[in-house]
């Protein structure tokens, strides 16, 4: 059957019957809203959109569009379908993970079972009340599979390393419709891939995590006006070169615009800011931070806060934003890099440019970890556009890319998977000395390319 076929009318009638009554195709009342991902800069036209709510609805559509020749791309949220700008969908069934939540702790294991569409706000309330807490990133509306099984890069990453290495079994849906569980123990082959191939090898229905000890953090941000960019972000690199494993952060220079719904500290001004989390009691954090706090910032909000609350100190968006971005990973940062920094960061166009410090156990690979177990470098660099209209975005990628390639000297050849969002990025860089070996078992369980992934092998 050709794809033709597919898309005449009785085709649309024998797929829709076989994808389930509650698929969309184009032209469908809701077919606009549901192809739109959280990056709304991102237009995806699939062929049908399915929002399975239980694992044998998944394992029914898989099943259905391998036997017609149909791809299907997995999404919990659309954070990382950048990775899909460009590529035609017309072959492709949206598969939309959202309706599949759901988060079990067991808390004397201190692990937690994470069905595949949750969110990391899913965990860190199912695991609050137990005091625990998560390897999370900095937004709360974040897919935990996706995320975790690229990398996952979080504030307490310096003393624990990636999130992906605190996976201790998957349950995935193959290509031939087989529904697995890839553990250490079971389908080992498996479990390495899927741990930085993520959804290049099936529809990942549920997760099993470690969970982090820890009910309360010593986090927060320390915010200057913008004019203070120079001054904060040498003090800041000259911090972090003494910084302990314990004390995770990030520099910033973001522009707002003077919109009525931000905080008047924010509105229409720009600003440098210092944000983080250090895991050490009070007093030693508070005697860490004092030679930021020496610059007198304006805002201070370093203090013990319950660890559920370190989801909110980055102020990443709270609902769905077009932007474009870039990133890379960097050696070092000494004096001259951080004078390129602090002009990146005033760069038109550049809406937000960061610096993570990273070292410690990121840099780590533990002997048990997967396809992706450890980042090389200290530093990862990251600009972002907004861009609120589509005739935005191509000025928007030239800044962005603009701003990191001025960081070229410094560039080491690896890249945080987790912050690729866009199709024309060789993911190999991510994958390093593992990308020959994941090529490989894409090719043994999923010989068809049935799953276009936000992380292509």
């Amino acid at each position: 059957m050709t794809l033709s076929d597919i898309t005449a009318p009785t085709g649309d009638r024998e797929l829709r019957d076989e994808l389930g009554s509650g698929a969309l195709l184009a032209g469908d009342p809701g077919y606009d809203a549901a192809r739109s991902p959280w990056n709304v800069a991102i237009d995806q036209r699939p062929l049908a959109i399915v929002r399975p709510e239980t694992v044998e609805e998944v394992v029914d559509v898989v099943r259905a569009a391998a036997a017609r020749g149909i791809r299907i791309a997995p999404q919990a949220t659309g954070h990382a379908a950048g990775a899909l700008a460009g590529t035609d969908l017309s072959d492709t069934v949206l598969m939309q993970l959202n309706g599949l939540r759901g988060v079990s702790v067991d808390p004397d294991a201190r692990t937690a079972r994470v069905l595949g569409g949750s969110l990391w706000n899913d965990v860190l309330e199912a695991a609050a009340p137990h005091g625990l807490t998560a390897p999370h990133g900095s937004a709360g509306d974040v897919g935990v599979v996706g995320y975790t099984l690229s990398g996952g890069l979080s504030f307490y990453a310096r003393s624990v390393g990636l999130a992906v290495n605190h996976v201790r079994a998957v349950q995935i849906v193959t290509a031939d419709g087989a529904l697995l569980r890839a553990s250490a123990e079971e389908n080992p082959e498996l479990f390495w891939a899927v741990r930085g191939g993520s959804g290049a090898f099936g529809v990942v229905v549920s997760i099993e995590i470690d969970l982090l000890p820890y009910a309360d953090v010593f986090a927060g941000m320390l915010l200057w006006d913008g004019s203070h960019t120079d001054d904060v972000s040498h003090a800041w690199a000259a911090w972090t070169r003494t910084a302990p494993e314990t004390a995770t952060t990030t520099l910033r220079v973001m522009h707002f615009p003077p919109l009525p719904e931000l905080p008047p500290f924010l509105s229409g001004r720009s600003v440098v800011v210092v944000d983080g989390a250090i895991v050490e009691d009070d007093a030693t954090a508070a005697a860490l931070l004092e030679p930021l706090r020496a610059l007198r910032p304006e805002l201070d909000t370093f203090s013990r806060i319950p660890s559920a609350a370190l989801i909110g100190v980055h102020m990443d968006p709270p609902g769905p934003t077009p932007a474009v971005t870039d990133h890379a990973i960097l050696s070092a940062l000494p004096a001259e890099a951080v004078d390129v920094f602090a002009s990146v960061g005033w760069t038109p166009g550049v809406s937000i440019a960061e610096l993570r410090h990273l070292g410690g156990a990121v840099g780590r690979r533990p002997q048990d970890a997967g396809a992706v177990g450890s980042i090389a470098g200290d530093y990862l660099v990251h600009t972002i556009a907004m861009t609120p209209v589509p005739e935005a975005i191509q000025p928007g990628i030239a800044a962005v890319r603009g701003g990191v390639s001025a960081f070229a000297p410094w560039h080491v050849d690896a890249l945080a998977l987790t912050f690729v969002d866009a199709g024309d990025v060789d993911r190999g860089r991510g994958f390093g000395a593992s990308a020959a070996q994941l090529r490989a078992l894409k090719d043994q369980y999923d010989p068809q390319g049935t799953f276009a992934a936000s992380q292509p092998v």
